[in-house]
């Protein structure tokens, strides 16, 4: 199938495809938490410390819904002390130089953000 962004010719119309990731990965924290565990797994602790300003309770209900659509997987360590990772699938790991891409054109060509980061 080709999208909008593809096409030369034809209506100006709406890229479907392209309003249904933007939907999802606009969606606050998905694509931040996405392009952080593309630099592999990582348990909920760190994850917390590496999105400074996310909910503990945002984040498990993001895990929880990058979980269910795909993107990533969850594996419980077996203890003591048991401990659950996360890291991308097949699937979220292809979204990753896409990542990579809109954070490059972010640096280059959006604002800073103010002190403090994410």
């Amino acid at each position: 199938m080709t999208s909008r962004l593809e096409a030369d010719a034809g209506p100006r119309t709406c890229d479907e495809g392209l309003a249904r990731a933007f939907a999802f990965l606009g969606k606050r924290w998905n694509g931040v938490l996405l392009g952080t565990l593309a630099g592999g797994p990582a348990g909920f602790a760190e994850l917390t410390r590496a999105l400074p300003g996310i909910s503990e309770s945002v984040l498990s209900d993001r895990l929880g819904e990058l979980t269910r659509v795909g993107l990533v997987s969850r594996t419980v360590r077996e203890g003591p002390p048991v401990g659950v990772s996360y890291q991308l699938t097949e699937r979220g790991a292809a979204l990753a130089p896409a990542l990579r891409a809109l954070a490059r054109w972010a640096h280059e060509n959006l604002p800073a953000p103010p002190a403090g980061g994410c």
